[in-house]
């Protein structure tokens, strides 16, 4: 793979560290499934040692926070930290620097659909979330893994761009479908990444599962 094809611009640089903003779905689709917002060596080892990527937002407004937490991150996995006592820092020092710019926005933006069970498919505002209620929610999520989100509700990050929403949408459908039957969440979570990365490489199979899962409706912005 090119290097071209993922990377976008190289924004910053602490030291010896690059930043980059790099395409996520060109990411999440051909190296690590599990890419999110932004990752560094130690979390993900498709990315140099001295690199950060930062998925391209559709409201590039966080990074800040996103370097900040893998500053903290990079250093202690460095030096040997786990990545779970890493990451509770991390997200402590990111926790601190949002609550100095935090702004009182609606979460829920936009309803895209529905699938099936009236289940309804929402836009809604990730920095909101993120700032308020959940620094760790990224791309999507639903009513059987946060208890936030109210029932029959599956919530669509409004960074993830309209070309990736399909398959975030199919993943939390396909992950609430199992867990609603009684699958523990971890067990649910792999066998929807599995979907994922499948429907990621064929788009019939994209179409058909969305189809089993009721949803229908045109991704729209």
């Amino acid at each position: 793979m090119s290097k071209k094809e993922f990377y976008i611009e190289k924004i910053g640089q602490r030291g010896k560290i690059k930043i980059y903003t790099v395409d996520g779905f060109i990411v999440r689709r051909d190296l690590d499934e599990e890419f999110v917002n932004f990752g560094q060596h130690f979390r993900y080892k498709c990315i140099p040692e001295y690199e950060f990527w930062l998925d391209k937002e559709a409201t590039p407004d966080e990074r800040k926070f996103y370097i900040d937490h893998l500053l903290v991150e990079w250093k202690m996995m460095k030096n040997g930290t786990h990545y779970k006592e890493a990451c509770v820092r991390a997200d402590e020092k990111e926790r601190t620097e949002r609550k100095r710019t935090e702004t009182k926005n609606n979460i829920h933006i936009k309803q895209i659909g529905e699938a099936k069970g009236k289940i309804k498919i929402w836009i809604i505002n990730g920095k909101a979330v993120r700032d308020s209620r959940d620094i760790d929610f990224t791309e999507g999520g639903h009513d059987f893994v946060y208890s936030y989100v109210p029932k029959n509700e599956v919530w669509i990050d409004n960074d993830i761009t309209e070309e990736e929403r399909p398959f975030v949408i199919l993943h939390e459908l396909f992950e609430r479908s199992l867990m609603k039957k009684g699958t523990s969440y971890g067990d649910a979570h792999i066998k929807a990444s599995e979907i994922e990365w499948k429907a990621r490489h064929d788009d019939k199979k994209l179409v058909k599962m969305l189809k089993k899962l009721g949803y229908n409706t045109l991704i729209s912005k």
